[in-house]
C-alpha cells in the first residue's frame, strides 16, 4: 500500500469515528425515572393526555396526537396506547405519522380509523389483557358515572390501561369518572388520573378515587382548567402527587 493511499484509508476510518456517534445516538427521553425490578421506566409528558414512555429499551406512545412535530426529538414508538375516539385522545393523522408502531386500542377507536391503521389495531375491550411488545396491558373500563355527563362517555367504548414493568403497575385511566372498576384495582404503583369538566372528574372525585384504591404515586393529567394544586391539596400524605407540565 502506497503512502498516500495509506493517509486517505486513516483519513477515511478517522471520518467514520467522528460520524459514528451522531449515526447511533438516538433521542434522549428525560423526565421522571421509576425503579422497577428490570430496570428504569421514563415518564416524559408531552401533552394533555398524551405522554411517552420508555423501559427496557423500548417506548411507549399514550394518545398521541398534534401531528409529528408534537413529538420531534422524542424516540419513535414501538408501541401505541390509545383509550377513546375524541380527538384529545385518537388522530388519525398524528398515528399515521409516527410509524408503523402496533396500536392497542378498544373496538370503538379500531372502527374509527382508516383501514391502513386498522390493520394495525391490537383490540382490547374492557377488562381484557394482553402482552404487547413485552409488555403485560389490561384495560379497564373508562366511562362517566354522573348523570349530566353520562353523553360524553358511554360505558364500554373507551379503556384506561394497566401495564405492568417489572415489579411496577402503572394505570393511565383515561377518559372517565371514578368507577367500581377504578375503586378495585390493587398495587397501583403509578396512576394517571384525568380530572376536568365536563368530560371527566372533579378534583375531589379524583382524590376520591385515589384514596379508594391507594396508588404509590400520582400524576394528574387531561386537567385543563382544573386546579391541580386543590387536588395535591385533597390526597395530603395519601400519595406522592406529581405535578408536571402538560401545558
Amino acid at each position: 500500500m502506497t503512502k498516500t493511499r495509506a493517509l486517505a484509508c486513516a483519513a477515511a476510518v478517522a471520518l467514520m469515528l467522528a460520524a459514528a456517534p451522531s449515526l447511533a445516538a438516538a433521542p434522549a427521553l428525560t423526565g421522571d425515572k421509576i425503579a422497577t425490578s428490570k430496570g428504569d421506566l421514563t415518564i416524559h409528558p408531552v401533552n394533555h393526555a398524551s405522554f411517552v414512555m420508555s423501559y427496557g429499551g423500548k417506548t411507549i406512545y399514550n394518545d398521541p396526537v398534534g401531528g409529528a412535530a408534537a413529538f420531534a426529538g422524542l424516540p419513535r414508538p414501538d408501541l401505541i396506547l390509545v383509550t377513546d375516539i375524541h380527538g384529545d385522545h385518537m388522530d388519525a393523522p398524528t398515528l399515521a405519522a409516527l410509524g408503523n408502531a402496533p396500536i392497542v386500542a378498544p373496538p370503538a377507536v379500531r372502527d374509527a380509523l382508516p383501514a391502513p391503521l386498522k390493520a394495525r389495531v391490537q383490540v382490547l375491550a374492557n377488562g381484557a389483557s394482553g402482552t404487547f411488545d413485552g409488555v403485560p396491558v389490561q384495560a379497564v373500563a373508562a366511562y362517566n358515572t354522573t348523570p349530566d355527563r353520562l353523553q360524553f362517555h358511554a360505558k364500554g367504548r373507551g379503556n384506561g390501561y394497566v401495564l405492568t414493568f417489572g415489579d411496577k403497575r402503572v394505570y393511565i385511566a383515561g377518559d372517565t369518572e371514578e368507577t367500581p372498576e377504578m375503586d378495585a384495582l390493587k398495587s397501583i404503583d403509578v396512576a394517571f388520573m384525568p380530572m376536568n369538566l365536563p368530560y371527566t372528574m372533579t378534583v375531589e372525585q379524583a382524590a376520591h378515587a385515589v384514596a379508594a384504591f391507594k396508588p404509590k404515586i400520582v400524576y394528574p393529567y387531561h386537567s385543563r382548567g382544573s386546579d391541580v394544586p386543590a387536588f395535591a391539596k385533597l390526597v395530603g400524605t395519601g400519595a406522592d402527587v406529581r405535578i408536571r407540565a402538560w401545558y
